[in-house]
């Protein structure tokens, strides 16, 4: 049995989940997430716990039952509490700075990279190097952190580049002078 998928989610003050058919929705007060859950699982709410079961021990419901799982409990977390991703731009002459809702950055280009947040994403800026992605739903944050991140990832040499908050970049030694 799935160790993680059994576990029953307690739903706190303030939040409310329904679950018609096979989808899921989760109301709190930061805002309201939807989710649609797999074929063979089964959601129910009982006692002000989630309860999410699958109906056999086949290859596809084991995977699929502690996923479920995890997913709802993400929307529970994020409607409460809510999702933040920092990132840092390192380097000489690399910044960012605030445009409004969107971003702007200074990154080595002969440009200035513009980035509009997606929908239920905020940026927000601290200094001229920090920058914190916010919202409710934790696959989205993830990924408009991971895109702000492709535009210069961070290179092995000197570093240089958009990083995660805390992000340990590897360091290569460069040539050999003499």
């Amino acid at each position: 049995m799935s160790r993680i998928g059994r576990l029953p989610i307690d739903i706190p003050a303030g939040v409310t989940v329904e679950v018609a058919g096979q989808a899921v929705q989760v109301k709190g007060p930061k805002g309201e997430l939807n989710l649609t859950v797999a074929r063979p699982i089964e959601v129910t709410v009982e006692e002000g716990q989630v309860l999410v079961s699958r109906p056999n021990d086949e290859r596809e419901s084991r995977s699929l039952h502690g996923l479920t799982r995890t997913l709802i409990n993400n929307n529970i977390i994020g409607v409460t509490q809510g999702y933040t991703k920092g990132l840092e731009v390192v380097g000489t002459g690399y910044r960012v700075q605030q445009k409004g809702g969107s971003i702007e950055f200074a990154l080595g280009f002969s440009h200035p990279v513009l980035v509009e947040p997606p929908a239920g994403i905020t940026f927000t800026v601290e200094g001229n190097n920090k920058v914190t992605v916010s919202g409710i739903d934790k696959q989205a944050v993830g990924e408009a952190a991971a895109n702000i991140r492709k535009i210069r990832k961070p290179e092995p040499y000197k570093g240089k580049g958009v990083r995660y908050a805390g992000e340990v970049v590897r360091r290569k030694a460069g040539k050999a002078g003499k």
